[in-house]
């Protein structure tokens, strides 16, 4: 490890993970970093440390033989800051990372993609399943990671997106006017409701709620609750925008070309399983969210079907301009595309708007 990087990670909160081996034995392993931006609060985060690390190391072992390997683990920002992830993990800072691709449009535009594409589903597990498929089938979306010097390992993402207001909704009509905090891309969301986006962000929403700067706000519910959004903004509103892919476990791919083919065999595996279980804790997470807004007093209610239809009628052809902008930079945008609102189809979903089919 070079002395730059051990200098880095003095700094960093590392732990050693206590399922690599006995403790004479750890002179004689060679070590891998793991990072995040986000701490293990986030389930994303705590799979990596409760499942992705220690059954990485016991799979080599029962099934190679290796006595695997040591792990320094830096997680919560301690090694991997949000704007820098992507050169983090291509310099080989940290072996593995959790990169924001939500934070990188200009490098990865078709990882984007859902940003442009609401209402297609709420199944945060089908769509990180079909990121995984389309990082398969599709070498552009490849090429992205891999021209940054990183093998895409594993799609992860957000659940879908609603409404808290200090006021009710009952219809679109409702929103007219109204200040809402919808940050960055979600901004566009927001087309032909009448209401006026405001940015911000987790960190600011309460205080703008607060003050009045803003009337409500666009989130998902495992990131308002922590911060008390329902305080200020006791309407929830169950809009179901749609789930996102935000980011993805890569690895440098100088380290990865490192691997034996066994090993790599069995991060493909485990890449697979652990978009699965993030998933599913996500949508727990969720669940519990939510249960504990209404508790908190929360008023909850739907809107209504029809209004709902209003709102996604009235959005602009965002997969067509989504394709026209991205096929300009000589990027495959319509087969991305394509493989998305597919694979949503295929799963047995039916997106409340197709974005694939316009004039």
């Amino acid at each position: 490890m070079s002395i730059a990087k051990w200098g880095i990670l003095a700094i960093a909160i590392m732990q050693w993970h206590p399922t690599v081996a006995p403790a004479n034995d750890r002179n004689e392993l060679e070590e891998l970093t793991i990072a995040t931006v986000h701490t293990v609060n986030l389930p994303f985060v705590k799979e990596l440390r409760d499942y992705f690390v220690p059954e990485f190391n016991r799979r080599i072992r029962s099934r190679t033989d290796g006595k695997g390997y040591g792990w320094i683990e830096a997680y919560g920002s301690a090694l991997l800051k949000w704007h820098n992830g992507l050169e983090t993990v291509s310099i080989g800072l940290t072996d593995f990372g959790w990169v924001g691709t939500l934070w990188e449009p200009a490098k990865m535009p078709l990882q984007n993609i859902t940003y442009y594409l609401p209402f297609i589903t709420d199944d945060l597990g089908v769509l990180m399943r079909i990121f995984n498929q389309i990082h398969l089938d599709l070498p552009a979306a490849r090429q992205a990671w891999t021209s940054n010097n990183q093998e895409f390992l594993a799609a992860t993402g957000i659940e879908t997106y609603h409404l808290l207001t200090n006021f009710p909704v009952h219809s679109l009509d409702d929103l007219n006017g109204r200040k809402i905090l919808a940050p960055g891309s979600s901004a566009v969301w927001l087309k032909g409701t009448g209401a006026v986006p405001v940015d911000g962000a987790l960190t600011t929403y309460y205080t703008q709620l607060k003050t009045g700067v803003a009337d409500g706000v666009v989130s998902m519910v495992t990131g308002a609750y922590p911060y008390r959004i329902h305080e200020v903004a006791r309407y929830l509103t169950l809009v179901g925008i749609g789930a996102q892919f935000a980011g993805a476990l890569s690895v440098n791919l100088d380290r990865w070309n490192l691997f034996s083919d066994a090993e790599r065999t069995i991060l493909r595996e485990l890449a697979d399983e652990y978009t699965n279980r993030s998933a599913i804790a996500v949508e727990q997470r969720y669940a519990d969210a939510l249960a504990a807004m209404v508790a908190e007093g929360a008023i909850v209610t739907s809107l209504p079907p029809n209004e709902k239809q209003k709102w996604i009628d009235g959005l602009p052809e965002y997969g067509r301009q989504w394709v026209e902008r991205n096929e300009a930079k000589g990027l495959p945008a319509s087969k991305m595309l394509r493989l998305v609102m597919e694979g949503v189809r295929r799963a047995g979903l039916q997106p409340q708007r197709d974005w694939d089919h316009y004039k």
